[in-house]
């Protein structure tokens, strides 16, 4: 029998007429932000990224990073453009003040940054900005970062980087710096969710329920997946979000494998339709959660009853076992086993971080764990998501369903309100 009873599977609410000007799609989110400190979350961050620089040794670190300078000092500016067209950086010492390099026309942006001691223009030796000067212009990227390590960096020059380019880090390991991998240190800072942390990803979470709630609203046959898609994103932005790290939602056919891109594809009667929100909603904090849906005409089938029923056991026995003090190791040897016919499709790991982006940790299939996972034990405090893909290979379709969830003292407390029981649609 289905675990996903009849009276479940409710007709699915008619599409809400579209707002009015100025009217909210259903949240308010300058009044939830009001409610988040955003000094005490700055500081507190700041305070376990020194906190882990201590730890590893080093005596300071230079952040390129755009992630990692948002986490680290609150300042966001053009995130997704500065991911591929480095231009912006900041000097952490473990004692002493925090420099942000900023672009000249934009310094304006971290006039209200609470931690932040010092702003100066930025030098950028990526080819867009410099052109044939990249020597030149290396040159004086390195002169302000230099003197500020020799400064502050203490005396052993132990510098933590995150994205340095091979000829700027020359002019650093001229000037007698020894240079480290910042990203262990940043993760493990990002790891454990500061109170105020804990709300913007919860506000994030609400936003991103809301716009499950709308696609499932929104979806009829005829419909192309990117017009469904369009509608998380639509919400994301009216929300103050920032933007979709991918784009995964498919349909019929091309929901197995999984990770194909959402496309022109025009979505039928009785089609599976499933999506992975990815979404880096306001505060710039991840709502991670994945949902399946038929598409409303014709009832799902046994065999869309069956996949999903298997992917929703998959991550409701998982959430489940989660608890803090528990090895990674330990909930490999305790986690729901996979079928073999469901293996080769899998999802690529079992549960992973969510923060300002997916992050750590990684947990490993135990099949796994000797070529790709590592040790670890659940924390209170951390967020992570539970994932599953259930979908043999030939098979016609797929089920993907995600769970973000908090880890707490009692055990893994579910952020999301969209339904995993109540989600397929019928007619």
């Amino acid at each position: 029998m289905s675990r996903i009873h009849d009276r479940a599977l409710a007709v699915p609410p008619t599409a809400s007429t579209p707002p009015a000007a100025g009217r909210s799609l259903g949240i308010d989110v300058a009044a939830r932000i009001e409610e988040i400190d955003l000094a005490a979350m700055d500081r507190a961050r700041l305070a376990r990224v020194r906190e882990q620089l201590v730890r590893f040794g080093y005596g300071s670190a230079l952040l390129s990073d755009p992630l990692n300078i948002r986490y680290a000092i609150g300042v966001r500016n053009m995130q997704i453009w500065t991911m591929h067209a480095p231009g912006r950086y900041v000097f952490i010492p473990v004692e002493g003040p925090v420099v942000l390099f900023e672009f000249a026309a934009s310094m304006h942006l971290a006039e209200a940054a609470t931690v932040v001691d010092d702003v100066r223009p930025s030098v950028s030796p990526f080819y867009f900005l410099a052109g044939p000067r990249r020597a030149e212009k290396s040159e004086d990227w390195a002169r302000d970062v230099i003197d500020l390590g020799l400064r502050y960096g203490g005396k052993e020059q132990r510098m933590a980087v995150d994205r340095c380019e091979p000829w700027n880090a020359a002019h650093l390991i001229a000037a007698g710096f020894s240079l480290f991998d910042a990203q262990e240190p940043l993760e493990l800072a990002r790891m454990i969710k500061t109170p105020e942390e804990l709300k913007c990803l919860q506000l994030s979470v609400d936003v991103a329920d809301l716009a499950v709630n709308r696609m499932r609203a929104t979806l009829t046959a005829g419909m192309t997946e990117n017009e469904l898609w369009a509608v998380l994103h639509e919400t994301n932005i009216a929300h103050d979000g920032e933007w979709i790290e991918c784009r995964l939602l498919c349909s019929g056919p091309r929901t197995n494998p999984w990770f194909q891109e959402s496309g022109n594809r025009v979505i039928e009667a009785g089609d599976m339709v499933a999506f992975d929100t990815d979404m880096v909603g306001p505060m710039g904090y991840l709502a991670d959660i994945s949902r399946a849906f038929v598409c409303p005409g014709k009832r799902p089938t046994g065999e869309q009853r069956r996949l999903y029923d298997i992917a929703l056991d998959q991550v409701m026995t998982n959430v489940a076992l989660i608890e803090p003090g528990m090895s990674f190791e330990e909930f490999g040897a305790k986690c729901w086993p996979v079928p073999d016919q469901f293996v080769p499709n899998r999802y690529m790991m079992m549960i992973h971080g969510a923060g300002l982006v997916d992050e750590a940790p990684i947990v490993a299939y135990a099949a796994d764990f000797e070529e790709s996972g590592y040790s670890g034990t659940f924390e209170e405090g951390m967020v992570v998501c539970v994932e599953s893909f259930i979908g043999e290979v030939g098979g016609k379709e797929g089920v993907k369903l995600e769970e973000q969830v908090l880890v707490t003292a009692g055990g893994a407390k579910t952020l999301s309100s969209a339904p995993l029981v109540d989600a397929l649609s019928i007619d």
